[in-house]
């Protein structure tokens, strides 16, 4: 009994001292995360690169297709853009990452260059979503005969590197499909050992057929599930995925699985950066959220673009006349080509036809993607019947169930809550011309002297300063004369 007493002390006192070093292990982390994101006094001026942090199953895609990919050119869009599953860094000169990848992928990128944007979905919804995603993509195996030619077909479908993308390459779902095929083989199996026919039991509850899928109360309970799946928002958004790209992110990931108390310091820094994200929508105000997204962030990238364009003209005029222009012509000319566009969205109700034909075009454009998307799936399905995901057998799952789904996404329920007050906050009048328009001015300073510039070395110190306190006044006069305009 004494050995007894000994031996649980000590383990009690053994479990106490991997909880602290675990608190100690992600509070710092945490205060770390904060300190780096402390500046957001630009986060609603589009930046020079944009990172599109793509939670799974939010609707994501249809942005990317939709709206971003009509905008970027391929050489602006990274290699690793949406269908990979690692950040691929080959294009140094790229400006657009739409992917899987967490916030961890931050490291890899300029942050004082990068603006982020996401959206959150609510958690029930995002859970049964990945269940049926699971399942659909999973199915498409079993036309083979066993679970050793799917797998083998698995490895030979082309890869993204090569053929534009798998969905067997793109976290997490290059974890949960392999899984998902083998179960769905395990009771293929014992099906044909049955040899039974006829009914299939629980056919009228899709969620629940156990004899053809997984039951939807397994799948939730599953450790890979709770691994990748729940709370994976506020996983994601804080960069503590098992994708993460930062070795921190590992032992803080663990710890917090290990005490779910900790996760608060979690929810803490993923909502901390949701503040300094450029835009977050909302899955379930899908209208909202496009006329936001092309409100906040198409219409600045059609302004970039606008003054790329104006820069890449007045240069090509300057080479094809090959005449000498001073940079305060060059400057006159960008800037007037640039007034053009800037006046038009002004006059055209600060943007809002422009943002109406955009968002116009991109409901044409997902209906198109869930008309595929729904053919692929009725193929998917053909091989589980008579299961099949509706809208309303969603609404049959039982009470207790959404109440589980709830109480394992704690974190991204608050994180929910959270993204649904930023979005009415977001709502508001935008965007504000004037910010926006200082930060154009300082673009367009950016593409007229930037690169023109450049300090003589035996130029004196005090000649520099001198030059610097002109530019800047002289840039401030000139804003200041447009304002007025």
């Amino acid at each position: 009994m004494v050995c007894s007493s000994v031996s649980a002390t000590s383990y009690a006192s053994d479990a106490q001292d991997d909880f602290e070093q675990c608190e100690n292990t992600v509070k710092n982390w945490a205060s770390s995360s904060s300190q780096e994101s402390e500046n957001f006094e630009d986060q609603q001026v589009l930046k020079d690169f944009l990172f599109f942090l793509h939670v799974p199953r939010t609707g994501g895609k249809n942005y990317f297709h939709c709206f971003l990919e009509q905008l970027y050119t391929e050489s602006a869009k990274c290699p690793a853009s949406y269908d990979r599953i690692r950040f691929n860094t080959r294009n140094p000169h790229c400006n657009l990452s739409v992917t899987h990848d967490d916030y961890s992928l931050m490291s890899k990128l300029p942050k004082d260059q990068t603006s982020v944007v996401t959206i959150i979905r609510n958690p029930v919804d995002r859970v049964l979503s990945s269940y049926e995603f699971s399942v659909e993509v999973a199915a498409r195996f079993l036309f083979n005969n066993n679970l050793a030619y799917a797998t083998k077909t698995m490895k030979q479908i082309p890869s993204a590197e090569k053929f534009g993308g798998s969905t067997l390459d793109i976290w997490p779902w290059k974890y949960l499909v392999p899984w998902m095929t083998k179960d769905l083989f395990s009771r293929k199996d014992v099906r044909m050992l049955k040899g039974e026919s006829g009914a299939v039991i629980g056919a009228n509850n899709p969620y629940n057929v156990e004899e053809m899928v997984m039951p939807l109360h397994e799948f939730i309970n599953d450790p890979i599930v709770l691994d990748l799946v729940h709370n994976g928002a506020t996983f994601q958004v804080a960069g503590l995925t098992n994708n993460s790209y930062t070795d921190e992110s590992h032992p803080v990931r663990r710890c917090v699985l290990k005490y779910q108390i900790l996760g608060e310091y979690v929810l803490e820094v993923a909502k901390r950066r949701l503040d300094g994200m450029l835009y977050v929508g909302l899955t379930d105000k899908h209208q909202e959220s496009a006329s936001l997204f092309a409100n906040v962030v198409v219409d600045q990238v059609l302004s970039k673009l606008a003054i790329s364009n104006a820069a890449a003209n007045i240069s090509e005029q300057n080479y094809s006349s090959r005449q000498s222009v001073s940079l305060r012509e060059r400057d006159r000319r960008i800037r007037n080509s640039w007034e053009v566009t800037w006046a038009e969205r002004i006059e055209a109700g600060n943007g809002n036809s422009t943002t109406a034909k955009l968002v116009e075009s991109y409901e044409m454009c997902i209906k198109r993607l869930l008309t595929a998307q729904e053919q692929k799936r009725e193929g998917s399905m053909k091989f589980v019947r008579p299961v099949n995901f509706t809208q309303e057998a969603r609404r049959e799952i039982p009470k207790r169930i959404v109440e589980v789904i709830s109480s394992l996404n704690s974190l991204d329920m608050q994180l929910y809550e959270y993204a649904q007050q930023m979005f009415e906050q977001q709502k508001q009048p935008w965007p504000q011309r004037v910010m926006v328009r200082e930060r154009v001015d300082g673009m367009l300073n950016n593409v007229l002297y930037g690169a023109s510039w450049k300090p003589l070395p035996f130029a004196l110190p005090f000649l520099i300063l001198l030059l610097f306190i002109f530019m800047f006044v002289n840039g401030r006069m000139m804003r200041r004369s447009k304002s007025k305009i």
